[in-house]
């Protein structure tokens, strides 16, 4: 991973020392039982490593937040699923095309409350990925989302959408089949979905393919998470000519949890468990499970007609600034 200013310079080298920190408390903890003087040292360091780690978590860059929203072992809707749902039942297919496994739909419980889910997959290997096309949806997986948004809507069903994904799939075969009017339906028909839509960001929210079901009545991001109109690399190419000003873009770019709060583009940030949300799935499902029952406890108590004019008028005010 290359550094291209003072702060990620200095985040590095924290980075280094915390490791070495961690290398000598390995080596005293196979000591401790034995030295008492050893296990004093050990609990001394312990209070030190914590003390770093929370100093590096807490100044990391947005190209490091990158890093760490595109980590392999991140918890995707496939382990969210489990841990916060109740009797899911997938739903598959577009009814016009195929099925497309990089996104997932379904019924569900989410204590006690019939709800639909809808969620990006990517996989945790490379089998996994390539399977689920690093979670690049197609249009019938668009097509697919807003047949089981359409279905929430008639049953009167809350539905709970999960973002993590690089982007839309550029490839031809998606683009002959209509990419782009796939996303754009799915903008217009969100926008005015006669139910209640809460929205986490818990890794990569990455451009259309990600707007095109995140249009929500509250949307929120796990801390480490990023949300952008495009990848950082493909900005530096665009503006700079060079993929290798990445870093430079992803800070312009305002693509964290923090930026995008401030610029009101976001309701709420899910704090992670210690290190990231790869470190412990249960934790942060438990995290996350908490932030979905405040959300939704507060969207369903607006009328219908309250609810779909304030979806709108959040969406009206994004990009307004004087």
């Amino acid at each position: 991973m290359r550094f291209t200013d003072g702060t990620a310079l200095a985040a590095k080298q924290r980075k280094h020392e915390l490791d070495e920190i961690e290398q000598d408390v390995d080596a005293l903890v196979r000591l401790a039982p034995k030295d008492q003087k050893a296990a004093k040292e050990l609990a001394r360091l312990r209070t030190e490593v914590n003390e770093l780690k929370r100093e590096f978590y807490s100044h990391m860059s947005a190209w490091q937040r990158l890093q760490l929203a595109r980590h392999a072992q991140r918890p995707y809707t496939l382990d969210l699923i489990p841990r916060l749902f109740e009797s899911f039942n997938e739903i598959r297919g577009d009814r016009a095309f195929a099925d497309d496994p990089a996104i997932v739909c379904g019924m569900a419980k989410f204590h006690g409350r019939a709800v639909m889910v809808i969620g990006n997959q990517k996989g945790h290997d490379t089998k996994q990925r390539v399977a689920r096309n690093f979670g690049q949806a197609k249009p019938e997986g668009y097509r697919k989302a807003l047949r089981v948004m359409e279905l929430a809507a008639k049953f009167s069903r809350p539905i709970l959408v999960f973002i993590d994904t690089p982007a839309a799939y550029p490839g031809l075969d998606a683009e002959e089949r209509g990419q782009a009017e796939a996303i754009a339906r799915n903008l217009r028909e969100m926008s005015r979905l006669p139910t209640p839509i809460v929205v986490a960001i818990t890794g990569e929210g990455g451009s259309g393919g990600a707007l095109a079901i995140a249009i929500g009545d509250r949307v929120m991001m796990l801390e480490n998470a990023v949300y952008s109109v495009i990848p950082p690399e493909g900005c530096a190419a665009i503006i700079w000519r060079d993929s290798a000003k990445a870093e430079l873009a992803a800070e312009a770019l305002k693509i964290t949890a923090k930026d995008l709060l401030e610029l009101q583009l976001v309701d709420e940030i899910i704090p992670e468990p210690e290190g990231g949300a790869h470190m412990d799935h249960d934790a942060t499902a438990k995290l996350l499970d908490e932030a979905l029952t405040r959300a939704l406890a507060g969207v369903s108590k607006l009328s219908l007609q309250e609810l779909l004019e304030r979806r709108y008028q959040k969406f009206r005010r994004m990009g307004q600034f004087f």
